[in-house]
């Protein structure tokens, strides 16, 4: 890992490292790649088949793997070069776009090789998730690492903003052409992942076993301020996600077209960006911890009134608001994490976290489903924001490492 003079109050420290903006290029044409050619998936599926059930199983398919096989992806990550692991799984997403074009062009004899198409692209993520996560911390020096994670973080927001408005503007082309675009999108990124000199990685010498396949579980269950960041995460997202609702929330509440959808859909996106930019000029420099159950709680709280708001000029701001705090939220928690977790054991420890990202993200939509088919969509939102600030105090008291963590670093704690 190279050296700077530069010092932490730069807005754009981690650029100021060329591993990194290589990384960063990495991030942003991945995250592009993956949106097109999920948005591009659904539709073919949607157009081909009109079933509402094959679109939940989109989703299913490419997160099963990253459960199904979260002890070897993050031993892996510990254990191979890091930058190898996402050369492979690069390459291996070019070879997805390659075979849905293929397909598209023969005009879909059935749904199912598509299916087929999604697990081995899911699984490729799931190896690429821990790795990638790992292998930051290792491009940048400690006092970079939360404007390393801010910036990261951007570029997979922006992807989340445009990365739909190209596949719906590429569709309207063709759909080989949209698998194109992403196909090409993923050999940019295994172009940039391939010029990074592969950085030191502190590996363990132990034999493979289930101790070390466990390692990461118990690193993190020993570990109260990593398990209060991550368990953080999960109850928040779980209880506080709305996104599934949004097209109940354009037509039936805000009396809406789809105009309204996308605008819905892009606004916590944009908070977050904006917040990301922020948070380079003036990063959390003193008690992390409290500014982290105080973002999470305003992302309750905020839900909270979208849940109840019946304008679509106030909902907007709100969802904004909403995508603002979880970007500060998620910037804290994911740079103690990397910080808190020793380099051997990181690939292990993102692995466990992914999944729980995942989980929250998937489970959420699921009971945010449920709860709106029995109370109403308003009523189920609400109730999530409510949960989230609930969830935001008990941890609070229930994690006071976490909450008493002063700088980014586990060397300031309050006494």
């Amino acid at each position: 890992m190279t050296s700077t003079p530069d010092t932490p109050d730069r807005p754009i420290l981690a650029f100021s490292f060329p591993q990194f903006r290589l990384f960063w290029v990495t991030t942003l044409c991945a995250s592009f790649a993956a949106q097109i050619m999920s948005v591009s998936v659904a539709w073919e599926i949607w157009y081909l088949t009109g079933n509402a059930v094959y679109l939940a199983l989109v989703g299913l398919a490419q997160f099963l793997p990253a459960l199904s096989l979260v002890l070897v992806t993050g031993l892996v990550a510990d254990r191979f070069p890091r930058r190898r692991i996402i050369q492979v799984a690069m390459g291996v997403e070019a070879c997805c776009a390659a075979a849905l074009l293929i397909f598209a062009l023969s005009g879909y004899g059935d749904v199912w090789p598509i299916f087929v198409v999604l697990v081995m692209l899911g699984t490729a993520r799931a190896f690429v998730g821990p790795a990638t996560a790992s292998l930051a911390p290792n491009l940048v020096p400690p006092e970079a690492l939360a404007n390393a994670v801010s910036m990261n973080a951007m570029a997979w927001q922006l992807a989340g903003i445009l990365g739909p408005v190209a596949a719906g503007l590429l569709l309207t082309i063709s759909a080989p052409f949209a698998f194109c675009v992403a196909g090409v999108l993923a050999l940019i990124a295994l172009t940039s992942i391939s010029f990074i000199k592969s950085p030191p990685q502190h590996t363990q010498g132990q034999e493979t076993s289930i101790q070390t396949l466990l390692a990461g579980f118990r690193y993190i269950w020993r570990e109260k301020v990593v398990l209060g960041a991550i368990s953080l995460d999960l109850f928040a997202v779980l209880m506080g996600g709305a996104v599934a609702l949004m097209p109940i929330f354009a037509t039936d509440i805000l009396h809406a077209g789809p105009w309204a959808l996308g605008l819905l859909r892009a606004a916590p996106g944009i908070g977050a960006i904006a917040m990301a930019l922020w948070l380079s000029r003036f990063p959390v420099r003193d008690h992390a911890g409290v500014i982290l159950f105080a973002f999470v709680a305003g992302f309750g709280f905020f839900t909270l009134g979208f849940g109840l708001s019946t304008s679509i000029w106030l909902s907007v701001p709100l969802l904004v608001l909403i995508g603002a705090c979880d970007m500060v939220s998620v910037s804290i928690r994911e740079t103690i994490m990397q910080l808190w977790t020793p380099d051997e054991v990181r690939g292990r420890v993102n692995a466990v976290n992914s999944v729980f990202i995942g989980a929250s993200n998937e489970l959420g939509e699921f009971r945010a489903g449920m709860m709106a088919a029995w109370i109403g969509a308003q009523a189920a939102v609400v109730f999530g924001g409510a949960a989230t600030v609930a969830v935001a105090g008990i941890w609070s008291q229930a994690f006071p490492g976490l909450r008493k963590q002063r700088a980014i670093d586990r060397k300031m704690v309050e006494g």
